[in-house]
């Protein structure tokens, strides 16, 4: 397993105590001296693990309990805590909110028309939509991304995000928040245009072609560079691609859910996999060096 470099502290500094403590805890460790400096190298897996109880515990402490695993020395956050580091991840979703206020969940079609994929005209019975070209020519670049914040029904706000603060998260605190918003705008842009080129003029939106997007980039990075951060439970990987495979075999849209943005979900999971793919060896190399 590939170790990792989880601390960097002068030579003055005693690590005995925190080293005696991972010794009792039965974790892999060793310690070298490189350019005057102390290294902890720690396996990859376990490494924010492992800064995280240094952080607590520097200087070790005889007192703690240390039958209890590695990872359940960290303490919960609490919600103001969570806050606090998913800044990007809270904006996409406050976004979706107000979007979701102001076009009264898609029943408000005068305002939604300005961050629909196409714009369109409603004459009569019907909906004209005018060519993606024109849109774009005139300026309206926005509209590659802004489908993601349209969600039609309470339910489909609710579920999109809740996956999304649970995903976001994740890779806002492993990446930070620019890589957030960067794969978020990404996954849209691709999910969005893949469902235009797929299902014609129509009117679709909502963050599931993005959810599945940071789904595939978590799953591949995760294998490639193993992290807690993107350690998904199995049941939650299961689940989602079992509805991918339900929405596209058609049996959602038989019993009632609508039409779903299928070319969406898929070119989000491809993208995000691309993305997890390069991320992960990158970052598996950057660790090997």
């Amino acid at each position: 397993m590939t170790a990792v470099a989880v601390l960097r502290l002068p030579l003055a500094v005693d690590l005995s105590g925190f080293v005696k403590l991972l010794q009792r805890m039965q974790v892999p460790h060793r310690v070298s001296e490189e350019a005057g400096e102390q290294v902890l190298w720690v396996p990859a897996n376990i490494s924010e693990d492992v800064r995280s109880l240094y952080e607590r515990f520097p200087a070790g402490d005889p007192d703690q309990q240390l039958d209890i695993p590695i990872e359940q020395t960290r303490q919960r956050p609490g919600f103001a805590e969570q806050l606090r580091h998913s800044k990007a991840t809270a904006l996409v979703l406050l976004l979706s909110l107000i979007v979701a206020m102001v076009t009264l969940l898609g029943e408000n079609l005068e305002t939604m028309r300005w961050l629909t994929f196409l714009d369109f005209r409603v004459i009569g019975d019907y909906i004209h939509f005018t060519p993606l070209a024109d849109s774009l020519a005139a300026g309206q670049w926005w509209r590659l991304v802004t489908p993601m914040l349209i969600h039609f029904g309470i339910l489909h706000l609710a579920m999109n995000g809740m996956w999304y603060w649970e995903l976001g998260r994740r890779i806002e605190s492993r990446q930070g928040s620019i890589n957030l918003i960067g794969l978020t705008l990404l996954f849209s842009l691709v999910s969005n245009y893949a469902q235009f080129v797929f299902g014609g003029p129509s009117l679709f939106g909502g963050l599931s072609g993005v959810l599945y997007g940071l789904l595939g980039h978590c799953w591949i990075f995760q294998v490639l560079s193993p992290n807690p951060a993107y350690r998904l439970p199995r049941g939650v990987l299961v689940m989602m691609l079992v509805w991918l495979l339900l929405c596209l075999s058609g049996l959602v849209s038989m019993i009632g859910f609508g039409e779903i943005a299928n070319a969406a979900h898929v070119s989000g999971l491809l993208i995000g996999c691309f993305t997890g793919l390069l991320g992960g060896l990158y970052n598996r190399r950057k660790l090997a060096v």
